[in-house]
């Protein structure tokens, strides 16, 4: 627990710092530092630490909750403490900065023995007959490479065992569409297959360039020879080297040295990702996780210190997907320390915002696999955080819409997203109450004081009834409307005493979603492909739930007025021929003996209701045959 005396007594230490950079220095109740940062101005930056604390993140407050002393060290400048920061930062590994461990493993390249030895994926030296090449520390490299060896020269991958299932068999699918030369068949000896192989092996330890130009020899060697069929063996295998290297182009922006690096935040975790490209191509794919102590950008910040300096193989170029503090002395600091110029860029368009827009999708699915959502999903849900300069990403959303039919049926509809998807068990509607006139105003004040008020409630008594829904406050309201309607849910929020960020989403002409907006203006938001598409879906779910409420309520009140003009029939055996009959087309259909079967009816109410309802003209049944009641409402 918080020990708010120490804290106090900090924060009015705080006050005798000085308003110039440095680095300060965090202490436990044993005097072991446990965090190490940087700062433009040591008094603003510390002090805030100890203000407001019961508004940090939950990991800030761990930390803030075992700090007992800090010290600090003024510098001349920014780059300066930059530079002590990272320093120290090494020195003293604390437990809450970002310490980046070599969790890698290491990987090899496997060769089987036998006169048909195959080239595998390997991730230990398990099989004592085997050759290994390697150890690698990238997977994917390992992966790939394998692969294309076995692509390009039709090596075998399937489980038959050579010579030994020759002939006995026909030859699988790979063989038809030539990604085999189909050993299986017999028709290859241990010597052709032998010089194909040593073939493959060269490419692996030496690359596909090499392999090509010394393929491209012997088709020229053996063509003045005049032995044309092996000639054609030959540039076989060119040709499929050369698909291989077009496929290998992942981008065609021309950069020999480049690391893209793009972030997205859960809930109390960040997952980042690295592609890492040479020559052009992508060589690797690194992730980090971290939690969520500082933004994001901080995060990203921190982590391109500590992963970089030091690093003498490290790129030319790095692509970030958002600013990051202090920038430019960052990428001065690592260009001083490994004496090789380092640009840091922000892409906004072309090939390199693709090449950002990749990396973001690579962090996503870590992120996605922890939340068993989608990729795409959970980067929605980040950048829409970010487009609202939100802290975090909103996990959890509530939006609302206000629908009336004719006038008269007033009703409103909240629909629920977690991690980017409906969650449909917690939506909720509302029956206006007291309105006579269309207000759409009123109303949403009075759907939204509803909802607060059931919140409020579960709050006060804690443990108390079903949870519902109700008991969760929300990361964001999104209403479908304008800033009036913002001002509304900001007014609601206010009388309760809570705080909620909130924004409206406005319609074009045509209906369709056109921006964000808040009481400060609006947010564009078409020019984000992700976000659009998130937003919405979230507008169109809520005005189709809220709207078929509303349709529902007018067909109940008008059946309801059809059935109660009939003597004999009011509202307790009007409620109860809806639950046994579910729709008014069953209800039509009914004999008076089935209809007197009903909870409350009998046989001389019956025949009146079925006098009144085939004595007269059939028109237009007044509503569908579906269910009456809807979904269930909500209800005080």
């Amino acid at each position: 627990m918080m020990n708010m005396e120490i804290v106090e007594t900090l924060h009015q230490r705080t006050k005798l710092l000085p308003q110039e950079p440095g680095v300060y220095i965090m202490k436990d109740a044993k005097s072991q530092i446990i965090y190490i940062g940087k700062a433009k101005s040591l008094k603003n930056r510390v002090s805030s630490y100890f203000r407001s604390v019961d508004r940090h993140q939950a990991k800030v407050y761990r930390m803030v909750e075992n700090v007992r002393d800090f010290d600090y060290i003024v510098t001349d400048s920014e780059f300066e403490a930059l530079v002590l920061e990272a320093s120290l930062i090494k020195l003293h590994t604390p437990k809450y900065n970002i310490l980046l461990k070599d969790a890698k493993g290491y990987f090899y390249v496997g060769i089987s023995p036998g006169a048909y030895p195959r080239i595998t994926f390997e991730m230990q030296k398990t099989e004592k007959d085997y050759t290994y090449l390697g150890p690698y520390t990238s997977s994917m490299v390992v992966k790939q490479t394998v692969e294309e060896a076995n692509k390009a020269f039709l090596l075998p991958t399937c489980t038959r065992r050579f010579p030994e299932d020759c002939g006995k068999a026909r030859p699988c699918l790979s063989y038809h569409i030539k990604q085999c030369m189909g050993v299986c068949t017999g028709k290859i000896t241990p010597e052709q297959y032998a010089e194909v192989f040593e073939e493959a092996l060269a490419f692996v330890k030496g690359g596909g360039g090499q392999t090509v130009e010394a393929l491209t020899k012997k088709m020229e060697q053996a063509a003045e020879e005049l032995d044309f069929e092996r000639a054609a063996r030959y540039r076989d295998r060119i040709r499929a080297m050369e698909r291989i290297v077009q496929q290998q182009k992942v981008m065609a922006y021309n950069h020999k040295s480049l690391d893209v690096v793009a972030a997205v935040q859960g809930t109390d975790t960040i997952y980042l990702s690295v592609l890492v490209f040479r020559e052009g191509r992508l060589r690797d794919k690194l992730d980090f996780t971290f939690d969520c102590f500082e933004s994001i950008e901080n995060v990203q910040g921190e982590f391109i210190l500590s992963y970089y300096m030091g690093r003498r193989d490290g790129p030319s170029e790095l692509f970030l997907d958002r600013p990051v503090p202090d920038q430019e002395l960052l990428a001065q600091l690592i260009t001083e320390d490994r004496g090789k110029k380092l640009t840091i860029t922000v892409p906004a368009r072309g090939q390199p915002l693709r090449l950002i827009e990749m990396a973001q999708n690579n962090a996503a699915q870590a992120l996605a696999t922890r939340t068993r959502r989608t990729g795409r999903e959970m980067t929605a849900v980040g950048e829409l955080g970010l487009l609202l300069g939100m802290e975090k990403p909103p996990a959890y959303i509530e939006a609302y819409d206000i629908s009336n039919f004719g006038g008269q049926t007033i009703v409103g509809g909240m629909v629920v997203y977690e991690n980017g998807r409906p969650l449909r068990k917690n939506y909720k509607r509302f029956t206006i109450r007291d309105q006579a006139q269309p207000d759409d105003y009123a109303a949403m004040d009075q759907m939204l004081s509803r909802r607060m008020a059931h919140y409020l409630e579960h709050r006060q008594n804690p443990g108390e009834g079903k949870p519902d829904g109700f008991e969760r406050l929300p990361d964001l309201w999104l209403i479908d409307g304008g800033a009036n309607h913002v001002a509304v849910a900001e007014a609601v929020l206010a009388r309760c005493g809570m705080k909620i960020p909130v924004f409206g989403m406005v319609k074009d002409s045509r209906h369709r979603t056109r921006a964000i907006t808040s009481q400060n203006g609006e947010i564009a938001i078409s020019a984000n492909r992700g976000v659009f598409a998130f937003v919405t879906g979230i507008q169109d779910e809520v005005h189709r739930y809220s709207i078929e409420f509303s349709r529902k309520s007018h067909q109940k009140g008008s059946v309801n007025t059809r059935l109660l003009e009939v003597e004999g029939i009011g509202q307790t055996r009007a409620a109860a021929l809806y639950r046994h009959f579910k729709t008014w087309k069953a209800i039509a259909a009914a004999s008076p003996e089935e209809l007197a079967k009903v909870k409350g009816m009998t046989l001389p109410a019956a025949r009146r209701l079925y006098e009144a309802l085939h004595g007269e003209e059939r028109g237009e049944d007044p509503a569908p045959d579906g269910e009456i009641s809807g979904n269930p409402e909500e209800k005080d």
